[in-house]
């Protein structure tokens, strides 16, 4: 069983309290049982979560929309399930999504996982809106540090040029500083 899968089952069966439909949702091959499940009314979260994350694996995009939702969800272990499951979905929206996500700055406390899934994804969207994150992270005392450094560590696994003004500005930043220099290396010299 994949780790993900794993560490994801455990979690939902202590929320589902060990039920039969819980039971049922870990084993069922139908994918259609498992697309019910997101447009049952009256479903619990942990069961449309195991149902979007068997179906992102899957590659059924029906997991979609679920899978965005639970990308920005305040529960770490929710954004971090659905962001790998969206990163295997190859749903061609994934990108635009995670992007609008990442740049939403009423939500910026829930964009990490948006943010990491971007460099994960490296799609035309990933470049333009970690830089957009990043140059809002580095305003004096900005609290979501983590944000800033995941920015800065996806541009340098993307070694995108684009990136270079930006990664400067983060030199400043104590923080940020070390992350900074290890992603202007990996951008190619201009010549």
């Amino acid at each position: 069983m994949d780790e993900e899968l794993r560490s994801l089952t455990e979690r939902l069966r202590r929320e589902s309290g060990g039920s039969a439909a819980f039971d049922r949702l870990v084993v069922t091959e139908d994918p259609d049982e498992l697309a019910g499940v997101l447009t049952e009314p009256g479903q619990p979260l942990w069961a449309r979560e195991l149902a979007a994350f068997r179906l992102g694996l899957a590659g059924d995009r029906r997991a979609f929309e679920s899978l965005v939702l639970l990308l920005n969800h305040r529960d770490p272990p929710r954004c971090a399930a659905a962001a790998y499951a969206l990163s295997r979905l190859d749903d061609p929206r994934t990108a635009r999504a995670a992007a609008a996500l990442a740049t939403n700055e009423l939500r910026v406390a829930y964009a990490l996982h948006p943010v990491r899934l971007l460099a994960e994804l490296r799609a035309p969207e990933s470049v333009p809106a970690l830089i957009t994150t990043l140059e809002r992270r580095l305003r004096p005392h900005d609290p979501y540090r983590r944000v800033a450094l995941a920015c800065v560590e996806g541009l340098g696994t993307l070694a995108d040029a684009r990136a270079r003004p930006v990664l400067h500005e983060a030199l400043a930043h104590p923080s940020l500083a070390e992350a900074a220099v290890h992603a202007l290396a990996r951008i190619p010299k201009q010549r």
